[in-house]
């Protein structure tokens, strides 16, 4: 088969048949197949050099500076974190610092107070006076204005009121119906009576009935001061036997029978020859007696409690009148005492 003088590459310029290479080796004739001889190794074209330059002067740079622990991005780059270790490496280091100068402020300090205190030793042993106080030479003296002074003699004791009711020698107020029963219508225990009658008889057998009498007259009995109060249908006489001392007037208490006699005044009379209540005292040199009824005249039965209520309450009623006349006499011997004693004696001197 042949493809006459062509072969098989059409004419130069043919778009359809390939031409001979630009720069390659001749295709081989035509009719001759096989394969191309090996073509010998071409080399590789070098780039051109650019022409050399002279060299520049390498210009200054600024330093790159270290990136913020904390803070917006710079404009185009990405958001940035905190820098936990560098923030912690700033807060120790600066406690440290604190430490440091706190240690060595006290250090300062210690040196300072121990400087003073050897200055203040050394200055006061040559001084003579670890106080640094003048000596007494140097105080100022005293003013002439004198002291109070004060008696080195303590008080006497306040006297005993008793002791002015337990004998005629010491119980020197007045004595009276008036002075023993002041009040009209007392009130006893929040319980009013009305004082009818009010008697004073120096012969104390008459002011009693039974051995009453006797027993009186045989202690050395003064006088008798009686005194009347009625409440309720229920009379109440009291009599108060004067004794010269303490002990006439205890022994005429236990000695004491009968009774005192009623003293009825303008009302009508009680407690004759009839069954009443009775009672018998005595303070200092005073023995006192009640004796309580109806003043109807009627007997007081032994379930009575409202006659037993009178004589309690007029018997604790003279009772208290006679210690008031021993706190008044108290009270004014400590207001002026006797010659002798207290501020009388030093006046005298």
């Amino acid at each position: 088969m042949s493809f006459g003088q062509g072969g098989p590459y059409g004419a130069p310029g043919d778009p359809q048949q390939p031409g001979p290479q630009p720069g390659g080796q001749p295709m081989p004739p035509a009719g001759q197949f096989g394969p191309p001889p090996a073509l010998p190794p071409q080399p590789h074209p070098q780039p051109a050099q650019p022409a050399q330059q002279p060299p520049q002067q390498a210009q200054p740079q600024p330093l790159p500076q270290p990136p913020a622990p904390w803070g917006p991005a710079a404009p185009g780059q990405a958001s940035q974190t905190p820098d936990w270790d560098a923030l912690a490496d700033t807060t120790a280091a600066r406690g440290r610092r604190r430490k440091w100068l706190l240690i060595g402020g006290g250090a300062v300090a210690t040196v300072a107070v121990a400087g003073t205190v050897a200055a203040l030793v050394v200055g006061s042993g040559k001084s003579g006076s670890a106080s640094g106080l003048p000596s007494p030479q140097k105080l100022p003296s005293s003013s002439g204005t004198p002291e109070p002074s004060f008696s080195q003699v303590a008080p006497p004791p306040p006297p005993n009121p008793r002791e002015f009711i337990a004998s005629a020698e010491k119980d020197k107020a007045p004595l009276s119906t008036k002075t023993l029963f002041p009040h009209s219508k007392p009130s006893l225990d929040k319980r009013k009576y009305d004082r009818t009658a009010t008697a004073t008889n120096e012969d104390c057998a008459t002011a009693a009935q039974g051995g009453l009498g006797a027993v009186l007259t045989g202690n050395g009995c003064r006088q008798v001061l009686r005194a009347t109060y009625v409440r309720d249908g229920v009379a109440v006489t009291v009599g108060v036997a004067v004794f010269d001392t303490k002990a006439a007037a205890d022994k005429a208490k236990e000695q004491s029978t009968g009774n005192i006699e009623s003293l009825a005044g303008d009302g009508p009379s009680f407690c004759r020859a009839t069954a009443c209540r009775l009672t018998a005292n005595a303070e200092g040199r005073y023995a006192y007696f009640t004796v309580a009824g109806y003043t109807n005249g009627k007997a007081v039965p032994d379930d009575d409690k409202d006659a037993l209520q009178a004589g309690r309450d007029v018997a604790g009623y003279t009772f208290r009148r006679i210690m008031a006349r021993a706190n008044a006499q108290a009270s004014a011997s400590v207001a002026t005492p006797s010659p002798g004693t207290g501020a009388g004696a030093k006046k005298q001197a």
